[in-house]
């Protein structure tokens, strides 16, 4: 990887929800290209523990929320949140986690260059599982892999989901079965022999955007590795979930990771 991944090159103030949180729009560098994402603080607390917060969608579809970063970061973290190559600004093109993994690499080094943080974990929502666990295959050091209704085949994803097919051949090159590699290439399940993080799935079975198949072949698979895993399943809800259960969720999940802070 380029010695300069995860180099901060310009900080600017952003708008925050919570006040509790300070926000900010950072432009890090990822294998040469200016890339843009969102940083929170907890203002009045000293952490630890660094939270990369790998989104879910292409483009402007799954955008980064600040609400959502900020409700990370209130559970006392330091919460980054790459938007990707090629939005709001930055450089470079979005293909889907083919290079654009290495914008998560990036800003796994970026939090981890920060002072003060010494456990740095991985969250991945819908799309963003797949760079997640891509990232926790590539760093080692990490505490903790999250994904939530994440995605952990490409191909199962082209199968599933008709409406993205003319977006994943473009971006992908072609179908599955025109360009089987590319889609090999970006399921994390033929590379999960070199994990060596717990891993925690939460995933909703009725989910129509991501099905629950997803966390099922993840689990499978880590479990006939003899990785470390547990799985969250809710038998009533879709890909998204009520905000009153999304906030104790968020509150459960954000203790795990703290417990493997601590192990």
């Amino acid at each position: 990887m380029d010695d300069y991944n995860g180099k901060i090159i310009d900080v600017h103030k952003f708008p925050s929800p919570n006040p509790n949180v300070e926000l900010k729009q950072i432009t890090y560098l990822s294998n040469g290209l200016k890339v843009k994402g969102l940083l929170a603080e907890p203002r009045r607390e000293l952490v630890s523990d660094g939270f990369l917060y790998l989104r879910g969608g292409i483009k402007n579809v799954g955008k980064v929320r600040p609400s959502r970063i900020a409700q990370f970061a209130q559970e006392g973290f330091v919460v980054f949140a790459p938007f990707y190559r090629g939005n709001q600004g930055g450089e470079g093109h979005e293909d889907f986690a083919g290079n654009d993994r290495m914008d998560a690499f990036s800003a796994f080094l970026l939090l981890k260059s920060m002072p003060n943080l010494k456990n740095i974990h991985i969250f991945g929502f819908s799309r963003g599982g797949v760079m997640a666990l891509f990232t926790g295959i590539e760093f080692h050091e990490a505490a903790s892999v999250v994904t939530w209704g994440g995605v952990s085949d490409m191909t199962l994803t082209y199968m599933e989901r008709n409406d993205l097919r003319r977006m994943m051949k473009r971006v992908i090159g072609g179908t599955p079965g025109k360009v089987p590699e590319q889609y090999k290439a970006r399921t994390p399940l033929y590379e999960l022999e070199k994990l060596a993080v717990p891993v925690l799935i939460i995933h909703g079975a009725h989910d129509q955007n991501v099905s629950v198949e997803h966390s099922y072949r993840l689990e499978r698979r880590l479990k006939s590795l003899h990785k470390r895993v547990e799985s969250w399943y809710f038998e009533e809800y879709t890909h998204y979930f009520p905000p009153k259960i999304n906030r104790k969720i968020v509150q459960d999940l954000t203790k795990w990771m703290k417990n493997q802070s601590l192990k």
